[in-house]
């Protein structure tokens, strides 16, 4: 995981939307999608950014795939943003 991957993630506000979203637990492309006035192509071009920035996971079952919130990426984030901080005091 590079922190400016994740960063760059992070700016859009599609994405970031997916990641609220996402943290009451895991939905399908599809569920994402009606949330959204986009095509599902283009949510699944934000969901890929998500995957591999490593924000998400993905897993099939069957037909359908379904993402959840790595919020172990998200917590290195936030380290890093807080030694940041605390270093510019």
């Amino acid at each position: 995981m590079g922190v400016q991957n994740t960063i760059r993630a992070l700016a859009d506000p599609t994405r970031r939307t997916i990641l609220n979203l996402l943290k009451d637990g895991e939905r399908s492309a599809g569920d994402l999608s009606k949330h959204f006035d986009m095509s599902l192509p283009a949510v699944s071009k934000h969901l890929n950014i998500l995957k591999k920035a490593e924000l998400i996971r993905d897993r099939r079952e069957g037909k359908y795939i379904y993402y959840e919130l790595n919020a172990s990426v998200l917590d290195e984030v936030l380290l890093w943003l807080e030694e940041l901080k605390s270093s510019g005091k």
